[in-house]
């Protein structure tokens, strides 16, 4: 006899993966249902993440360009801004946006509930209203949350994390930043565009650990050109406070170092959030903390799907919606299912200069032992670049040494997350480097820049002995 559910897919999460998710299995005329239950509607993305951040970061950006006009014979009176305007412009943007997904959720094609969701069985969701729902398939779009501070030596100093540095009313004169990946980079320059002295402290030996060294290096320098003062390398030993102040004490270069500052931001990542799911009451397997998907975002329930950051692979709001769509789709088509192609992997950190990449890099082609070849070029000896006074940086292609397929790009400059998308697109047609290069690109655009490595490559791999 075949099982009746309430729903053919209940969705729990109504941030972006979420949303797509439901969307999408709605459009494919499954019978769905979404629960969100955070105080806010919008999803991390909205309320805290990308759109937030990147609102202050882009005011960061025109108070640097009004302090520093002299490069362009231009010179100006003291610049000053008003921090209580900013975070109100900023507020008021997320209010839109979320106004905006919200609408979106009430008139999905889907039914929108709120309230807490957990699991009473693998097919079956208790809600905090007292409300108990079945479905046949369930998709899990929890998200994600700042992850507890696991450094007992610091524990005690009430941290800002990347939350409450979004609702301070105040800016410190003076801060401490621990932690060297996205949240950290970006929230450190915002700060110190701002007029706060910042440290940051990093415990590998590059900021963004995970990129290629000349990338990491060249926003290094960047940042200490602004003053910024950076530590990589470092073991954290101590936090107390001082009076008004707050002191870290670390280990660099043999060196007991103590820093003091009037806050101290904690910026070490995130966790996925699926404390509050029962998960066991649905026998669902969890690796180190994420609940663990195969390609198709199915988990080790079949039925039940995960997507975007509860996943806990690439906490990217594209991949989140990318992965939300092949669940609602696979749950609608199991047996022609889609799956998740992370070849075209990208990351953009919003810094000066941005820092981008798609694909293969140069260390993860070491890893994986994959040939490459590799060719970079200068913003420092490009035309529009140096018309722009944008000369930090340069961008680099990895290439197959064999057939000249683009396996990789990576922009540090101005821009840089919009010109990865050329290299996106190429990737995506699997073009080679000597397509790219014979491709116009018009005269003085910061774009065609990209011409220059791919014609190193393009000659290299020409001039390599047939069958080599």
């Amino acid at each position: 006899m075949k099982a009746s559910f309430d729903y053919d897919v209940a969705v729990i999460g109504g941030g972006s993966s979420g949303y797509a998710a439901a969307r999408t299995a709605a459009g494919e005329g499954l019978k769905t249902v979404l629960v969100e239950g955070g105080e806010e509607v919008g999803g991390l993305c909205i309320l805290r993440g990308c759109m937030p951040t990147k609102a202050l970061l882009y005011a960061a950006e025109v108070m640097r360009l009004a302090s520093h006009p002299e490069p362009w014979g231009i010179y100006t009176e003291e610049v000053r801004f008003n921090w209580r305007q900013v975070l109100a412009r900023k507020d008021a943007l997320i209010k839109e946006f979320a106004g905006y997904r919200r609408r979106q959720l009430e008139k999905g094609g889907f039914r929108f509930l709120r309230a807490h969701a957990a699991f009473a069985d693998a097919h079956a969701l208790q809600l905090g209203t007292g409300e108990r729902l079945t479905a046949r398939d369930i998709v899990i779009a929890t998200g994600s949350s700042i992850a507890p501070c696991p450094v007992g030596a610091v524990s005690g100093l009430e941290c800002l994390n990347s939350d409450t540095a979004l609702r301070l009313e105040r800016l410190p004169r003076s801060l401490i930043i621990l932690g060297g990946g996205a949240v950290a980079v970006e929230f450190a320059q915002m700060f110190a565009r701002f007029d706060v002295k910042v440290s940051l402290v990093q415990r590998s030996a590059h900021v963004l650990h995970e990129f290629d060294s000349d990338a990491t290096a060249e926003l290094e320098s960047a940042f200490r050109a602004e003053g910024i003062t950076v530590y990589t390398g470092t073991r954290l030993l101590e936090g107390r406070r001082i009076g008004e102040h707050k002191q870290v004490a670390f280990e660099h270069n043999g060196q007991i170092v103590r820093l003091q500052a009037e806050e101290v931001f904690y910026a070490l990542g995130r966790v996925p959030n699926i404390a509050c799911l029962d998960h066991e009451k649905a026998g669902l397997k969890v690796e180190s903390g994420r609940i663990a998907t195969d390609a198709r975002m199915r988990t080790s329930v079949p039925h039940i799907y995960a997507v975007g950051d509860c996943t806990g692979l690439h906490e990217i709001v594209h991949i989140g919606i990318q992965q939300g769509e092949i669940a609602g789709f696979n749950a609608a088509h199991p047996e022609t299912p889609r799956e998740m192609d992370y070849r075209l992997l990208t990351e953009v950190i919003f810094t000066d200069p941005q820092v981008a990449v798609v694909g293969m890099t140069e260390k993860k082609a070491r890893a994986r032992n994959v040939p490459c070849l590799a060719a970079s070029y200068p913003f420092g000896d490009h035309g529009k670049a140096i018309i722009m006074e944008a000369k930090k940086g340069f961008v680099k292609l990895l290439a197959d040494p064999r057939t000249g397929e683009i396996l990789g790009g990576c922009c540090v400059g101005p821009a840089g997350g919009e010109l990865i998308h050329e290299i996106i697109a190429a990737m995506s047609k699997r073009m080679t480097v000597r397509e790219l290069a014979a491709m116009p690109h018009y005269h003085p655009t910061l774009a065609e820049i990209w011409t220059y490595p791919a014609e190193e490559l393009a000659g290299k791999i020409d001039a390599r002995p047939s069958g080599g």
